[in-house]
């Protein structure tokens, strides 16, 4: 059976409707060497972020994956403390970015420290916290794939083989996404266990479909910050192209920033249920492909 494990524990499908694929509770987008990196009191976390969580269930949405990884402040324990403190699942990755938001003992490690690091997380739970990571989150540069960050991604497509786990890569190019394809398959995982995220950002919509074609999934996270006007023909084409039970939609937004006063203003996860979706439905989307997009395609991805 498959399950999508989160800081509440393993749900099912059945116990689950509309997920947010792609938000952030708590990031730090300074690098891990600067002081203060990562460092917040939960009391404060929590009272900034319980009011954003409380307006998605509201609007009938029944968990978001947390997508802050190694490097960029991934703070499991704080996750978990908002997702008490609402009663609502957050599901959390293992991994870490790419450069330059690698922590010394992550460039340091070899590709099999890493994968049992990253095992360890998925199959026990991140640190002291009891929560298993239920995918693995990675990056690469503009201009391809360094060194480092290839160690990450073979030592990720390992750790996944053995659990079952979704990786999911911040990569803005979709050739940098081929050659991540290419890796994964070269350790003998699979590409429709791979989630390409901010594939929006690749102009270039026939990329978008060839990624699409090599059996990875999609995802325009971006729903909020661009237009609408600009995002919703994607979505349509997408449709059109037949490819919409491998596309995810979602916002990259959120969050509590300790590099902040008071851990900044957060943006709220609402755009997508309030504008996007009855964009959609305005233009001839129906409610079987909504659930597709909302609740089907965001458990599929991420339970293992």
């Amino acid at each position: 059976m498959k399950l999508l494990h989160t800081t509440l524990g393993p749900r099912r499908a059945d116990e689950l409707g509309m997920i947010l694929p792609h938000e952030h509770v708590f990031v730090d987008l300074r690098t891990p060497d600067q002081p203060g990196y990562a460092e917040a009191d939960a009391a404060d976390v929590v009272r900034l972020m319980v009011p954003e969580i409380e307006k998605i269930k509201a609007r009938g949405i029944t968990a978001l994956v947390e997508c802050s990884t190694g490097g960029v402040g991934l703070r499991v324990d704080l996750d978990l403390a908002v997702s008490l403190a609402t009663d609502f699942p957050i599901v959390v990755p293992t991994g870490n970015y790419r450069e330059p938001w690698i922590p010394d003992w992550v460039r340091d490690a070899s590709v099999d420290e890493l994968e049992q690091s990253f095992y360890r997380d998925l199959a026990e739970g991140v640190g002291d916290t009891g929560v298993k990571a239920a995918w693995i989150k990675i990056s690469a540069g503009d201009d391809g794939i360094t060194p480092v960050e290839e160690k990450v991604l073979r030592a990720a497509a390992r750790a996944a083989k053995r659990t079952g786990a979704v990786i999911g890569s911040h990569t803005i190019m979709g050739r940098v996404v081929m050659d991540q394809l290419d890796i994964i398959e070269a350790e003998g995982y699979r590409a429709d266990r791979f989630i390409s995220i901010h594939t929006q950002a690749e102009k270039d919509f026939g990329l978008n479909l060839a990624v699409a074609e090599r059996g990875a999934w999609i995802e325009y996270d971006n729903i909020g910050w661009v237009d609408d006007e600009e995002l919703a023909p994607l979505i349509v084409k997408v449709l059109e192209a037949g490819r919409g039970d491998q596309l995810l939609l979602s916002h990259d937004r959120g969050w509590y920033d300790p590099g902040k006063p008071g851990g900044g203003e957060p943006l709220p996860y609402t755009h997508l249920s309030d504008v996007m979706l009855p964009l959609l439905r305005a233009r001839g989307v129906d409610e079987a492909a909504i659930r597709q997009l909302t609740v089907t395609n965001p458990f599929e991805a991420f339970a293992r």
